[in-house]
């Protein structure tokens, strides 16, 4: 695992600006300006530090179409790659009308007709006309989206690497589980064996839990005491290099409750037909009709939602009829695949596996560690 001070590799962030400049042609956009980390990274190349958290929209990233020139907003060189250059970065600053200046003053900016932007604050759709006297503002958002949508060879590299960390960051998890022991001390190994691994940013917060032999969906109890029978979810994601692997599994604390190798059985069942809704041309509303075909009652979270740098597109929820509706399922995604299984007085199953969708049908990038 690369150190987060070095920049991407090469024919990795090449691949992915390759993607984005199309898009922008198609879309007619003279200029790209991001905000938001992963599209920054996912254009520039560069680990950006002391980034973390929610933060209002700046001008990080500014894309040039004609010229493919990148500037960006780094005080230091460390991490950026070689192409971009010191002469095309611009320091930190927190006045919104210092970065509207620094704007103003790239060649591209007079002439620029259409420019699009991952997200604005109010501050900022008051300030760009400034920067961009003859452009009209556009959502540049969707251009984003599609060239993220669809992962280059490098980056199904990358995918594995950090589905990897995060299925050995499970096993060694599962490793612990022991009637008596505590869902806090299962994340902590979790964690621990995550960072062991290089990789000290979880994409997920929620490592361990006791599933409810009452409730389909709550947690069994508030102290997180582990007891004999139950079952136990583990949820591992790792932020590797900026790309997001999560894998989800499922073990019992202790011996076999009565009924729970059925329920295991109809987990398997699920997640077979979820892998099998997995091709190119489906429509996404085959992975929520899969679990009506399994028998099963759809999960309150997403039966399937895009893994790359975050939380990509599409996201598969019976709660977004018209966005499953709108979605097909093409070559080259990947998506983290979600499978949830109850029965009362046993507790759940949950599963969650990294799938590569290809010409030649699904392919996992989760190993069968920790499966059942």
């Amino acid at each position: 695992m690369a150190t987060e001070t070095l920049p991407d590799d090469r024919a990795l962030r090449v691949g992915r600006r390759e993607r984005v400049l199309a898009q922008m042609a198609v879309r007619d956009l003279d200029l790209l300006v991001l905000g938001r980390q992963a599209n920054v990274r996912y254009v520039s190349g560069t680990p950006q530090l002391w980034v973390a958290g929610t933060r209002p929209f700046g001008p990080i990233c500014v894309l040039e179409r004609a010229t493919g020139e990148i500037h960006l907003n780094s005080t230091w060189d460390e991490g950026v790659p070689e192409e971009i250059g010191r002469e095309r970065l611009y320091g930190l600053s927190w006045s919104p009308l210092t970065l509207t200046e620094v704007l103003k003053g790239f060649e591209a900016s007079a002439t620029a007709c259409r420019v699009g932007t991952d997200s604005l604050s109010p501050t900022f759709a008051e300030l760009l006309p400034q920067a961009f006297p003859n452009a009209q503002l556009v959502d540049g958002e969707p251009a984003m989206r599609a060239a993220r949508r669809i992962k280059t060879d490098e980056e199904i590299v990358a995918l594995r690497q950090a589905v990897g960390v995060a299925g050995t960051a499970l096993v060694a998890a599962v490793g612990e589980l022991a009637p008596g022991s505590r869902e806090q001390s299962l994340v902590g190994a979790l964690m621990e064996a995550m960072t062991a691994a290089g990789v000290s940013t979880p994409a997920t917060q929620n490592g361990a839990w006791v599933t409810s032999r009452e409730h389909p969906w709550r947690r069994a109890r508030d102290d997180g005491r582990i007891q004999p029978g139950d079952l136990v979810a583990f949820a591992a994601g790792a932020l590797a290099d900026g790309y997001v692997g999560e894998v989800g599994r499922t073990a019992v604390a202790g011996d076999e409750p009565l009924g729970a190798r059925g329920l295991f059985g109809r987990s398997k069942s699920l997640t077979e037909r979820l892998f099998a809704a997995c091709r190119p041309g489906a429509p996404a509303a085959d992975l929520l009709d899969a679990y009506q075909r399994a028998g099963a009652a759809l999960p309150p979270m997403p039966v399937a939602h895009g893994l790359g740098m975050g939380f990509d597109p599409p996201v598969v929820s019976a709660e977004l009829p018209r966005s499953v509706a709108d979605t097909t399922l093409e070559a080259g995604m990947v998506l983290a695949v979600t499978g949830y299984v109850w029965q009362e007085g046993i507790g759940a199953v949950f599963t969650r596996d990294a799938v590569h969708v290809t010409e030649g049908g699904p392919v996992l990038l989760t190993s069968s560690q920790g499966d059942k």
